[in-house]
C-alpha cells in the first residue's frame, strides 16, 4: 500500500484521482487546497489530514518523513501553471509525482523537470488516459498494421460548453491555463500523435478566448481540428437535444466511437504507474510542444 498526498483537492479533476488512489488499494494521508470545499474527501479518505496553507502541508509531510512514514507519491491536480512548481516540490521532498495534464505549459519546462528528475532519482508521471482507452488502442493497432506510407484524413471536433465563470477563473487566463488548445485539447493532440506519428506542420485558422481551430499534419495523418467552449458552436441537433457537449473523431469519414469508457481510465493509469509502468516526461513532450506552437502561432503565417 502506497502513501499518497494530493495537491488541489477542491478542483474539478481531484475526485478521479481520489477514486484512483482508493481503487488501487492505497491511502491518502494529506491533502492541500487553498479552497476548503473539499467534502468529496468524505467519500474516499475522511481521515486524511487537510490543509489550506502550503506551509502547514509542507510541515506535516516533513514530520511524517522524520517519523519514518514518508509520503511516497504526491498527486497534483492544481491549476496548470502551478504544475511544474508542485512537481519540483514532490521530487525534492523525496516522492514521485503523478500530475494531471497538461504536465507543464512550455517545452522548456519539460527540460527543467528532466534535470530535477535526474538529480533526485524520483519519477514524474502524467495522466494520458486516452492511451488506455480500448477504442483508441484498437485504432492505433489498425494504423500500425497499415502500410507505413498510408496517410489518413482526420476530423476532430470537441465542444464542451462553459459558462461565464470560465473566463473569470484561472482557466480563462492564457498565462495560467495555456488557452483552449492546451486546457481542453492537450490530451487529444497527445492521442493523435501517439497513433499517427510525429508532427510535420501546425497551422491555426481560428484563435479566440473560447475556441481554436486549425490543421495538424502528422507522419500518417492530415488532421482538421476544432475545440470550443462556446455553446453556439454546438451542432443544431445537439442543441435541440439539450446536450452541452459534442465530441467527434472521424477517420476517412468514419466515426470513431470513444465517448464511453472514460470512467475508470484514471484508475487504470494509477494501476499502471504503481506496477512500474506509466507515462513520463518524454511521453508528454510532443503534445506540449504542439500546444505551445498553437498558442504562439503567427497570424501572418500561411494557412
Amino acid at each position: 500500500m502506497k502513501r499518497f498526498a494530493l495537491i488541489g483537492a477542491a478542483g474539478f479533476i481531484a475526485p478521479r484521482h481520489l477514486k484512483a488512489i482508493k481503487d488501487t488499494g492505497n491511502t491518502l494521508v494529506a491533502a492541500l487546497d487553498k479552497h476548503d470545499n473539499v467534502g468529496v474527501l468524505d467519500s474516499y479518505f475522511p481521515d486524511t489530514n487537510f490543509f489550506t496553507e502550503f506551509e502547514r502541508f509542507d510541515r506535516h509531510l516533513d514530520k511524517l518523513k522524520r517519523k519514518g512514514e514518508p509520503v511516497e507519491i504526491i498527486s497534483i491536480c492544481s491549476p496548470n501553471y502551478l504544475h511544474d512548481s508542485h512537481i519540483r516540490y514532490a521530487l525534492r521532498y523525496g516522492a514521485d509525482a503523478i500530475c494531471e495534464k497538461p504536465l507543464v505549459l512550455s517545452p522548456w519546462n519539460v527540460d527543467a523537470l528532466a534535470e530535477i528528475q535526474q538529480e533526485t532519482g524520483r519519477r514524474i508521471y502524467t495522466i494520458l488516459q486516452l492511451r488506455l482507452h480500448p477504442s483508441i488502442i484498437a485504432l492505433r493497432e489498425q494504423v500500425r498494421q497499415a502500410p507505413k506510407d498510408k496517410v489518413y484524413d482526420i476530423d476532430l471536433q470537441y465542444i464542451t460548453s462553459r459558462g461565464n465563470w470560465y473566463h473569470a477563473s484561472w482557466k480563462g487566463d492564457l498565462s495560467k491555463s495555456g488557452g483552449i488548445a492546451t486546457n481542453i485539447g492537450v490530451h487529444f493532440f497527445d492521442m493523435l500523435i501517439w497513433i499517427f506519428g510525429a508532427v510535420k506542420d501546425v497551422q491555426v485558422s481560428r484563435m479566440t478566448t473560447d475556441a481554436a481551430a486549425g490543421y495538424l499534419e502528422l507522419q500518417q495523418a492530415r488532421v482538421h481540428w476544432m475545440l470550443s467552449i462556446n455553446a453556439n458552436d454546438l451542432p443544431a441537433d445537439v442543441k435541440a437535444s439539450g446536450k452541452r457537449t459534442f465530441r467527434s473523431l472521424t477517420l476517412e469519414g468514419k466515426e470513431i466511437e470513444f465517448s464511453e469508457g472514460f470512467t475508470d481510465l484514471h484508475t487504470a493509469s494509477y494501476a499502471d504507474i504503481i506496477a512500474g509502468n506509466g507515462f513520463g516526461l518524454e511521453d508528454a513532450r510532443a503534445a506540449i510542444e504542439v500546444t505551445h506552437q498553437i498558442r504562439n502561432f503567427s497570424a501572418a503565417a500561411p494557412l
